[in-house]
């Protein structure tokens, strides 16, 4: 009996573990493993809990529709793993274990646990790759390091590829009579632990919906994705982001429709897709990172003396970002739409950011967390990898000085203030002309019900550089 043990990988198609397990005529079963403690440990957002739990529903149903039988632990944490997986392989007389690559510290020391757990039973373990288009590792420096900059690191990446090129495997043939699948919820796996588990009807499960929306990004999107991306009033971005970090669709499935649609791959910024396959890419490297870094994994700077600097932890001051109400239009719009749906637009995300830490000099680390626990697409690499960058901690060619002013960023990418006025309902009224700057226009009305800037964004950014400046003194 061959067990294909599904994680952050939950789809049919281009999915190594489950092509190599059933490459032969051998019985597999599939394996999903619930860890409600685990995850709330690792901050994972309600609303991404329940889109997983979906997933695994809809999985459960196709893999039985195959004649394959998936198979649900429920373990509170990752130690409990190793041996509830070898009691499961001796029950089915399991002797080859398939899994993708887990790239976390946590789920990799897990994984560790399982091989050694399973090798007394003489279980073989094989871990492929899943993750990435190019495996962890692949794309070195020439002294067989990791890249700390990101530019070089896509040349090379895309150099690479042109080498080693890659298949995009279909979903496997039926294995035998269908099977009947019952739901979750049914079985007794989901109760109040688990917490609410209807899933988001904005955010519908399945690989034929994760197909759907990027052929069709992939129709237009794509060709405008440069002149679009940055605005979050339009539908400018993909909006893959949850399906990806679920692995409900792989990053080669999304390089090789890019391909199909162009009819070749882009290789420079002047030739159309380029851009959203160097997002690809930048995805691609904060989980080579993650690999190669262990330490990123574990709460510590990319750049290690940028542990020093002094940070803030005030928790009325964080508190007031969290809930939208710092009196900069944008990144209260911003973090309302991220409290109200689960899901943040790129630009704001950086922009809400670089406001935390480089305006209230509030610890990344707090972020971070912050935004694990309610984003729906919450992938430890892109968020670790995001928030770093904005605080100027991580892996970044810019210069520590880059702070983004929050009112000219709202003025740029939400010019006449419609994203403004959907989520901050206090401005809904304002005219264009004072919607980025409201307070005065407010005083004029005699309202309160917005509140005053929280920082003098001109002060702030000074004594953000002043901190920076001060480390490289000592």
């Amino acid at each position: 009996m061959r067990l294909v043990w599904f994680r952050n990988d939950l789809r049919l198609a281009d999915n190594p573990a489950l092509r190599h397990a059933g490459a032969d005529e051998e019985p597999v079963a599939a394996l999903f493993v619930i860890s409600p403690t685990q995850w709330r440990q690792h901050k994972m957002a309600p609303i991404r809990q329940r889109f997983l739990l979906a997933q695994v529903d809809a999985l459960g149903l196709e893999l039985a529709a195959l004649g394959i039988e998936l198979h649900l632990l429920r373990v509170e944490t990752f130690a409990e793993v190793p041996a509830a997986l070898a009691s499961l392989c001796r029950e089915l007389g399991v002797t080859r274990l398939y899994a993708n690559q887990a790239i976390e510290l946590d789920e990799q020391r897990r994984d560790h646990g399982v091989t050694a757990a399973l090798a007394e039973q003489e279980v073989s373990c094989h871990w492929l790759n899943g993750c990435c288009v190019l495996p962890p590792g692949r794309v070195l420096t020439g002294s067989r390091e990791m890249f700390k900059v990101f530019t070089p690191f896509s040349r090379a990446w895309l150099k690479a590829l042109d080498e080693d090129g890659f298949v995009i495997h279909r979903a496997p043939a039926p294995r035998g009579d269908s099977l009947p699948w019952q739901p979750l919820a049914e079985r007794g796996f989901i109760d109040e632990a688990l917490g609410e588990t209807t899933p988001d009807p904005r955010w519908p499960v399945g690989e034929a919906e994760a197909l759907r929306r990027l052929h069709a990004f992939l129709d237009q999107g794509v060709l405008d994705y440069g002149e679009t991306r940055d605005f979050p009033v339009m539908a400018g971005t993909s909006v893959l982001s949850p399906y990806l970090a679920a692995g409900i669709i792989s990053p080669r499935q999304c390089v090789a429709a890019l391909q199909q649609r162009l009819g070749g791959r882009p290789q420079s910024k002047a030739q159309p897709g380029f851009v959203w396959l160097n997002e690809l890419i930048w995805r691609e490297f904060y989980r080579h990172l993650l690999v190669l870094v262990p330490s990123l994994s574990m709460n510590r700077p990319f750049k290690p003396e940028t542990a020093a600097l002094p940070w803030s932890w005030d928790p009325d001051a964080f508190a007031a970002w969290c809930e939208g109400r710092t009196g900069y239009p944008i990144v209260d719009a911003a973090m309302r739409c991220l409290n109200a749906t689960g899901w943040m637009h790129n630009r704001l995300r950086m922009i809400v950011a670089s406001f935390l830490t480089k305006d209230l000099h509030i610890h990344w680390r707090l972020g971070e967390d912050y935004f694990m626990s309610r984003l729906i697409d919450g992938d430890l690499a892109a968020n670790n990898g995001g928030w770093q960058w904005a605080a100027g901690t991580g892996a970044d060619a810019a210069p520590y000085f880059r702070v983004f002013n929050p009112t000219t960023q709202g003025q740029r990418f939400d010019p006449q203030g419609d994203f403004i006025r959907t989520w901050v309902s206090e401005l809904a009224d304002l005219p264009a002309t004072y919607v980025h700057q409201p307070h005065d226009w407010l005083r004029l009305k005699g309202r309160q019900d917005y509140p005053a800037p929280m920082v003098d964004h001109a002060v702030a950014r000074v004594r953000a550089i002043e901190m920076f400046r001060d480390l490289e003194k000592k």
